[in-house]
């Protein structure tokens, strides 16, 4: 049964399977495939049951930063569709337990929520993401199964005022400076493209840290390590202009927690326009013959 939950975690046949797991209380089974490679499915089908029992097996979760932040994202969103659930991620909220890389998401779902009070109170405390002036965005969740056009989408993510284009790469055309988006959509569901829209420094990929280099001149430098030797530091800056420093002449160098792509890019953009572009990065994949 789980097995088969596993792989249809949105649909009826996987949810039912969900539930019967569940009715047999078979949580230690459960527990261990949330620790294994289909994690996220797993918690994505708990969630779907909609299952008060799903509480204490997802709950620890959001809080344990040695979980993949996408395990933990998807733990919100499951417990966000459960009333008790969503009271248990105000709760950490209001106590300020609540991962910072976990924010967005869980303010986002909790302003969807269907029971008033909840509603009102997660707008207090953890207000919505807002779009172009300043309008509230739905919940990431709706925004998923809206329609895009990926024609339009296109247009978008080459506008000089969203400027995709200058800091990714999709199918030789652009800049090689982030991470290279030729096969995004093969990689990252609708949910986690508009995660990384709406909070870049949420899951920053390995390799792609921005990094502050203070010089003993007193210039800084910032951007990606682009490579390293035991006497050079080469810096990838904005833009993906290369340059070489010395390490005699560096004073200090610092990772900075927050992503080096600019927050709060759905304020350039419409709604519509925000799930044009995330209709058209979820059309990008590896090119059959």
């Amino acid at each position: 049964m789980l097995d088969i939950a596993v792989k249809n975690p949105n649909d009826s046949v996987g949810v039912e399977a969900m539930r019967l797991v569940l009715a047999n209380q078979a949580f230690d089974v459960l527990r261990a495939s949330l620790a294994g490679a289909g994690a996220t499915n797993v918690a994505q089908a708990l969630g779907n049951s909609g299952q008060k029992e799903i509480i204490p097996l997802l709950a620890p979760i959001v809080t344990d930063l040695s979980r993949e932040v996408a395990l933990r994202k998807q733990a919100v969103r499951a417990l966000v569709k459960l009333q008790d659930g969503a009271v248990a991620l105000l709760k950490l909220a209001k106590e300020q337990k609540l991962p910072d890389d976990l924010k967005v998401t869980a303010a986002s779902e909790l302003n969807g929520v269907r029971w008033p009070k909840l509603k009102a109170e997660a707008a207090q405390m953890l207000p919505p993401p807002l779009g172009l002036n300043a309008e509230p965005l739905p919940p990431i969740s709706k925004l998923a199964h809206m329609k895009g056009d990926s024609v339009r989408g296109a247009e978008v993510f080459r506008r000089d005022t969203v400027a995709c284009i200058k800091c990714h790469q999709i199918n030789g055309q652009g800049i090689d400076f982030g991470p290279n988006l030729s096969e995004i959509g093969a990689k990252l569901g609708k949910d986690a493209l508009y995660e990384s829209v709406l909070d870049p420094s949420a899951g920053i990929s390995f390799g792609y840290e921005a990094w502050l280099i203070e010089l003993k001149n007193g210039d800084e430098a910032y951007g990606l390590i682009a490579s390293e030797t035991a006497d050079e530091l080469a810096i990838k800056a904005v833009g993906g202009i290369v340059t070489h420093y010395k390490k005699s002449d560096i004073a200090k160098r610092a990772q900075e927690k927050l992503s080096i792509m600019p927050a709060g890019l759905q304020q350039t953009m419409s709604v519509q326009e925000l799930v044009d572009l995330v209709e058209y990065l979820s059309s990008l994949k590896k090119a059959t013959r």
